[in-house]
């Protein structure tokens, strides 16, 4: 019967698998091909193996939509397993950057910083605008955790956090009432959350952060097993509790931050994503749950903006609308699933 459950488990961790690389595979192509501007199957192909083609079809293709890609892949798993280290911390399938308000502050800082520096000079660098980001995502989650100490219920602190989200949001329509009319443009673009704009410099610089973080969280994949089986399991299994807890914070907000600084807040990715992943593997172990989360969020992502690219072609709607649509219907699902419980 062991052997048959064994067997049962790793064929669905198979499948899921699959599913996922054939999403990835299907929508990867898709993203290349459909766009406001049509480029054949035959142009693409040439442009990719043999980068040739007419220019513009080589600049739309290479330095548009690729790197968009890229962006939509990267961010979007990152914002995944943002959102699972912190259903991991609270102990809340409900809990993730958007909703505690941690995506809200990153974004509070960083227009901060965008309206401060962009006034004195023309650009500001990825570095900057991580380090505010992070520096807003950590702010939104202090309070987070001084209120989470106070208030036991998972609703309670839900609306808690869309609190946090609505100050920080009031204070960046604020800042941004005062800004001058090209930054009011930078800054509305860039707070309705999308990829597009991404350049490969951006992407390396995300691709080595995201990376790295994602990593960390893989080799930490035996103490997150340990401390979801409770804190007094994990501490007998030699967990140093209150360094891993610092820990499960830094990294969460560390890839959120990524994430806002530069695409902006993308909303219910982080929530609703994890929650699919581990309903169809139907397991919560950490060595299984995070590689298969960042393929998810990033099947996630890429299907959401490929909907916003070509839905109403050539207007663009922002990924954050799109994600919001297939989101919450899940997040709700998940509030009421879990009141019956």
């Amino acid at each position: 019967m062991e052997i048959e459950n064994k067997s049962a488990r790793y064929l669905r961790y198979f499948i899921t698998l699959t599913i996922l690389i054939v999403l990835f595979v299907v929508l990867l192509l898709l993203n290349i091909k459909l766009g406001s501007v049509d480029v054949s199957v035959k142009d693409i192909i040439k442009i990719l193996f043999n980068r040739g083609g007419n220019e513009a079809d080589y600049s739309i293709i290479w330095k548009v939509r690729l790197p968009r890609i890229a962006a939509g892949i990267i961010l979007g798993g990152a914002l995944t397993l943002s959102g699972f280290l912190l259903q991991t911390f609270f102990n809340n399938p409900i809990a993730g950057p958007y909703v505690l308000g941690i995506s809200s502050g990153s974004k509070m800082m960083v227009a901060i910083v965008m309206i401060t520096v962009l006034s004195k000079y023309n650009a500001v660098s990825s570095g900057v605008l991580i380090t505010a980001a992070f520096a807003g995502a950590m702010i939104s989650m202090g309070f987070v955790l001084i209120i989470s100490r106070k208030v036991k219920k998972a609703s309670m602190l839900i609306v808690c956090g869309v609190m946090i989200g609505y100050i920080c949001s009031a204070a960046t329509d604020i800042m941004i009432t005062f800004a001058n009319d090209a930054n009011i443009v930078n800054l509305h673009n860039w707070s309705l959350g999308s990829f597009s704009g991404t350049s490969w410099r951006d992407v390396r610089v995300m691709a080595m952060v995201v990376m790295t973080a994602s990593a960390i969280v893989f080799l930490m994949s035996k103490s997150i097993g340990a401390y979801q089986m409770g804190e007094s399991y994990a501490q007998n299994m030699g967990v140093n509790i209150k360094l891993f807890r610092i820990m499960l914070i830094l990294l969460s907000s560390f890839l959120c931050a990524c994430v806002t600084a530069f695409a902006g807040p993308i909303s219910f990715v982080g929530i609703a994503v994890p929650h699919l992943v581990k309903s169809f593997l139907k397991t919560s172990k950490p060595l299984i749950v995070t590689p298969m989360c960042f393929l998810g969020g990033s099947v996630f992502c890429l299907g959401c903006d490929l909907i916003a690219r070509v839905l109403f072609a050539p207007v663009e709607l922002s990924v954050s609308s799109v994600s919001s649509v297939f989101g919450v219907p899940i997040v709700i699902y998940i509030m009421l699933r879990k009141r019956v419980q």
